[in-house]
């Protein structure tokens, strides 16, 4: 694979993303920051995450050693969503100079504060710095790849372990830390840019000579005398009154890699193979359904509608079956059309929010240099597609006879995200009580609320507005009067069956991609490979649309025009299988134990799964409903 490039000034390049050849300029983030030797480096500390418990804590919710004064960083409502809080630290280095075996502070430990540090270090949480904006990773090597390198998001707080000879547990903590930063000389400059910041923690029982005092020296570590933590020395307990001493080292380390490919190692793909067997085989489901619409379109439907204009009698009319019979109630309006046309409304918001979104990710713009940034485009991206949501609804509206276009652009504007908003209140308060800093703050709820009334609510009144003043869309055939009767169905024609069965082909197009994105959330990995996301979204597109084209004519050819629900539930079903993987995937790769925690994720993972839902359900309805009107537009009915 050619050299990972950030975001350039060539749209094509970008697209694709991981196929590079242009040498370009990195755009997203925040600007380079040059550094002259001994220039100050500020640590910045983000908050603790577990994997086992899914909720975040602030750095200082447990004793850590604190600077003088505490001062939070501003967070951007994608990172107050994410649960970061971004605090100063006392970590203080200096440009290109290295320092051994500083003491950054000592700490007795109580019965409360030694149960803190126990109770984290049993749910395996890890420590997040910030240093120039690059997040503090332990490297490890790849037990399959001994050249390659896995980096993991901080350090743990601790492990547990036990002594020679002696069976009982014990908690021990990572109180000495050597940090490696590596940065990038400008050789005619000669100033830096910081390009990686790693650590290696360590757990030791420091030792010392006589009383402690600001000036004592460390007998198991020591600048003097060159002496340097080799990870031998006896480890670290955690327990009442014990006394803990926090150190660090700082190496300083020239690197080849530029600031604008400073992410590059850590978002490196190296099993870019599974995910080019996903699209394939996605791409053989889609050739699969494109020859059998094909096979619909060019020659079954091209027999059927030449046959059918060449009729002169009405007793012809009346012997012929299959689809051309039910052309007087194809568009009769169906029930709870009301419902439809939120439905539909809410899905082409929530379309168009992903597409754009993943059009910017894919060009780089939101790159993991701008933390949160993803969540807020998305966040904004909903509030401004409300113009095309009602629009939708409303035109559609139209259709079905209806006059009162506010109510209908009501229940739009209110329907999706008030059950959204009560799921995610909810969720919000099991967090409060577990008193995490994941817990959504009172200002930054009054700015969703704001989105969602001040910005989305009037947007999507003004294209309701707008779609019900267009031209009323027109039916190619006219609806008779008195409905037709639907035959019996055969088993396999069961709405139920024909539903569930066409969930399952948009679904394996995308559960590859859909594991990628489970382990990035909820396993804190690292998810960059937007050019892969964005063939898997459009094949998505395609064979949702597809699908629901296919077993549509089926229904039709079967007598049956009632279509216009079967057409969204046929490909908005597949969000029943992607909740049924995250369950399954909650048992097999999770090792989450807390209720709270089980809740929270599969409260998240229904509301995936309905954000899923209306979008593959409006992409059938509309490939459905453009394919009804194109038939019966093609057909002559006197």
């Amino acid at each position: 694979m050619a050299k990972r490039l950030w975001i350039s000034v060539c749209f094509m390049f970008q697209i694709i993303h991981h196929f590079h050849i242009a040498s370009c300029f990195y755009l997203p983030g925040v600007a380079p920051e040059d550094f002259h030797k001994g220039d100050p480096l500020r640590v910045k500390v983000n908050k603790l995450s577990s994997t086992k418990t899914q909720l975040p804590y602030s750095y200082y919710s447990i004793p850590y050693c604190r600077p003088d004064h505490i001062v939070d960083s501003a967070e951007n409502l994608g990172e107050v969503l994410r649960g970061d809080r971004i605090e100063n630290s006392p970590y203080m280095f200096k440009m290109r100079e290295p320092q051994m075996c500083h003491v950054v502070c000592r700490l007795i430990l109580n019965a409360k504060t030694a149960k803190e540090f126990k109770e984290k270090i049993d749910d395996e949480y890890r420590v997040n710095m910030i240093l120039d904006n690059l997040p503090l990773v332990v490297p490890l090597r790849r037990p399959d790849q001994e050249s390659s390198l896995v980096y993991l998001h901080g350090f743990l707080v601790g492990l547990k372990g036990q002594y020679a000879g002696n069976k009982e547990e014990k908690h021990f903590i990572h109180n000495h830390l050597t940090f490696v930063v590596k940065y990038h000389r400008d050789p005619v400059t000669e100033f830096s840019r910081i390009v990686g910041f790693e650590v290696k923690p360590f757990s030791v029982k420091h030792e010392y000579e006589g009383e402690w005092d600001e000036n004592t020296r460390l007998t198991t570590c020591d600048p003097h005398a060159k002496k340097l933590i080799s990870g031998s020395e006896p480890p670290q307990e955690v327990e009442d009154k014990k006394e803990i001493l926090f150190t660090y080292d700082v190496e300083f380390q020239e690197s080849d890699v530029k600031w604008a490919s400073r992410w590059d190692s850590y978002l490196l793909m190296t099993d870019d193979q599974i995910h080019w067997f996903s699209i394939i085989n996605s791409l053989m489901i889609v050739l699969f359904l494109s020859g059998m619409v094909a096979m619909i379109m060019l020659r079954t439907l091209y027999r059927d509608i030449s046959k059918y204009n060449q009729l002169e009698t009405q007793e012809e009319v009346q012997e012929e079956t299959g689809w051309k019979l039910v052309h007087g109630d194809v568009f009769r309006t169906p029930s709870n059309s009301d419902l439809l046309c939120v439905y539909v409304g809410t899905g082409v918001q929530f379309f168009g929010m992903v597409l754009v979104t993943m059009m910017f990710a894919a060009l780089g713009f939101l790159s993991p240099s701008n933390r949160g940034g993803l969540m807020t485009a998305m966040l904004l991206l909903w509030a401004v597609m409300g113009l095309i949501g009602g629009y939708s609804s409303a035109r559609l509206y139209k259709l079905f006879n209806g006059t009162e276009w506010k109510k209908i652009t009501l229940k739009t504007a209110f329907m999706f995200p008030s059950i959204v908003f009560a799921i995610f209140f909810v969720l919000n308060a099991l967090i409060w009580g577990q008193r995490s800093s994941g817990a959504v703050p009172f200002g930054t709820m009054f700015a969703l609320v704001f989105l969602w009334f001040g910005i989305s609510v009037p947007l999507v009144f003004f294209g309701g507005h707008i779609g019900f003043k267009k031209p009323e869309i027109e039916d190619p055939v006219k609806t008779s009067k008195i409905p037709r009767q639907i035959p019996e169905q055969a088993w396999y024609m069961n709405s139920v069956f024909s539903i569930l069965i066409g969930g399952i082909l948009p679904f394996g197009a995308v559960f590859i991609e859909l594991f990628f994105i489970l382990t990035s959330i909820w396993l804190h990995q690292f998810y960059y490979i937007f050019g892969f996301l964005f063939i898997v979204f459009l094949i998505l597109l395609v064979t949702c649309a597809e699908i629901t084209i296919v077993l549509c004519y089926f229904q039709l050819c079967s007598e049956d025009y009632m279509w216009w629900w079967r057409s969204y539930l046929t490909s908005g079903s597949s969000a029943l299988y992607l909740f049924l993987y995250a369950t399954f995937y909650f048992f097999t790769k999770l090792e989450i134990t807390k209720p709270v925690s089980g809740v929270l994720y599969f409260g998240y993972m229904l509301l995936l799964s309905y954000g899923f839902f209306v979008v593959t359900g409006t992409i059938g309805f509309y490939a459905c409903f453009w394919f009804t009107r194109l038939i019966y537009s093609s057909v002559k009915i006197d």
